[in-house]
């Protein structure tokens, strides 16, 4: 979009001039705290704010002045910030769901990987994602960002590194600060709403030139790297594919990107909106994964064998998918809305099935060479928390290769039009999540009833809540 130099162009340059380390002129991450209050006095940087991801995988934290954040403070959240609902509400004790009876605090470790500049602020401003651990230092299990690092290192125990590559769709919508009226598309460029049908249109990108450079812009500025960026199906609907690479660091990335296109779309007037189902007839919003897993100590890749042929491991991580997934369903499509998306004959699939490039099954497995074969998980919705989608996928898959699970055969043709092979709603989903103790070991016992209980107090709140639907065909009608 753009004839800027490249970042590491204008970083050699400055480096060269100034004498400055190199690695304090990178865009994203220090490795030490000295770097870190070197790398904030190179840019004037006056605030930092502290985020880190809620079970929603809302940004929330402290923002600080910089001499306070590198004096050595301590910081700290109270518990209960990871027991409130999407609407700000803290559900009733259920089931195993409990609050802490002290509600204590819990304490922010900025992961200094991280740090990085909040390009749309007014004021020099920068951000660091943190980590969170007891008020002892000891460890939580229940956060999002410590549920993947979990999954993750249950493959790093056997000698394996999961690699992923988010697709992340999303929907351009005008202004509406009225719930009750259906969103529509935004005027582009030439000063007409944009239309449906656009899939992979450039002149659809078009309509939205400047914002589109401003998310890019943002985007350099704070080190993430776009692979590419595409038109969707729906009217205003775009697609960001990120390059692959480690799943912590790819969560974090999402993250950021959600805030970034937040905030590029609300320059310019509009919203821009991750619900898996924002407008009525439209298509869904997805969050494709792709994921493959690499031997550590040689770099191959365990989903082919050395002759190329797909493994084992390939078909029980398969197999994983398909028995645990719907058992994690509310982990990757986690609302109501969610579930929306998830009907037939909407660009979605509502199966369990698996096929060589067959955009109809639930698991694709895309042309590729045998070091690059890959699973690709079509289920995940656009606001799923990545770290969480990510750690339930990865999850199955790993639970599919320790139990040597293997899937049924590869569809040939359409995989959509049988039964619905997915739970169907909300509360379906989230019983089925603690209906495998496999999975409590994996996730957490405590992450799973936190969540459990979350998820019901959002539903609740959810039925308070009378429909058009309910007004439209029951109100004259019963």
């Amino acid at each position: 979009m753009s004839s800027k130099r490249s970042v590491a162009q204008q970083t050699a340059k400055v480096s060269k001039s100034s004498g400055v380390p190199l690695a304090l002129h990178a865009p994203r991450g220090v490795k030490t705290w000295k770097d870190a209050v070197d790398w904030l006095k190179i840019r004037g940087i006056e605030d930092i704010e502290c985020i880190t991801p809620d079970l929603a995988g809302v940004p929330r934290g402290k923002m600080m002045p910089t001499s306070k954040f590198t004096s050595n403070t301590s910081l700290a959240l109270p518990s209960a910030i990871y027991r409130h609902t999407i609407s700000g509400e803290y559900p009733e004790e259920t089931g195993q769901f409990r609050y802490d009876s002290r509600d204590s605090d819990i304490k922010l470790v900025p992961d200094l990987s991280t740090i990085s500049i909040v390009p749309w602020e007014s004021d020099p401003t920068a951000q660091v994602i943190c980590d969170i651990v007891g008020s002892q230092g000891e460890q939580i299990s229940y956060t999002p960002r410590n549920v993947l690092k979990r999954v993750v290192d249950l493959y790093r125990q056997k000698g394996w590194k999961p690699v992923v590559a988010p697709e992340i769709e999303f929907y351009l919508v005008a202004q509406n600060d009225d719930p009750d009226y259906p969103l529509r598309p935004p005027k582009g460029r030439s000063g007409r709403s944009i239309l449906g049908g656009q899939g992979y249109s450039i002149a659809g990108i078009n309509e939205f030139d400047e914002l589109i450079d401003d998310i890019y812009h943002f985007s350099e500025k704070q080190g993430l790297e776009i692979d590419t960026l595409i038109h969707e199906e729906g009217p205003a609907q775009l697609e960001i594919n990120l390059r692959h690479g480690d799943p912590i660091e790819l969560a974090d990335q999402v993250f950021l990107f959600k805030r970034t296109i937040r905030e590029a779309a609300l320059k310019h007037g509009i919203y821009a909106t991750f619900m898996a189902k924002p407008m009525q007839g439209q298509p869904g919003s997805a969050m494709h994964i792709h994921q493959s897993v690499i031997d550590i100590e040689t770099g191959r890749n365990i989903f082919s064998s050395p002759d190329g042929s797909p493994s084992k491991e390939f078909f029980s991580f398969l197999g994983g998918m398909q028995h645990y997934v719907p058992k994690t369903l509310s982990m990757m499509a986690p609302y109501v809305n969610s579930y929306r998306r998830l009907t037939p004959d909407m660009s979605a699939p509502v199966n369990t099935a698996w096929g060589y490039d067959n955009r109809t099954t639930a698991f694709r497995i895309p042309v590729s060479d045998p070091v690059a074969r890959r699973i690709e998980n079509r289920l995940p919705s656009s606001d799923a928390n990545p770290y969480l989608a990510l750690a339930a996928s990865l999850g199955c898959g790993y639970l599919g290769i320790m139990e040597g699970l293997q899937p049924t055969p590869p569809s040939e043709d359409t995989a959509n039009e049988g039964e619905i092979d997915l739970p169907r709603g909300l509360l379906e989903a989230v019983s089925l999540l603690e209906s495998a103790p496999s999975l409590a070991e994996v996730f957490s016992a405590e992450f799973i009833a936190i969540y459990a209980g979350v998820k019901r107090g959002e539903f609740e709140t959810f039925m308070q809540v009378i429909s058009p639907w309910e007004r439209e065909f029951l109100l004259l009608n019963v």
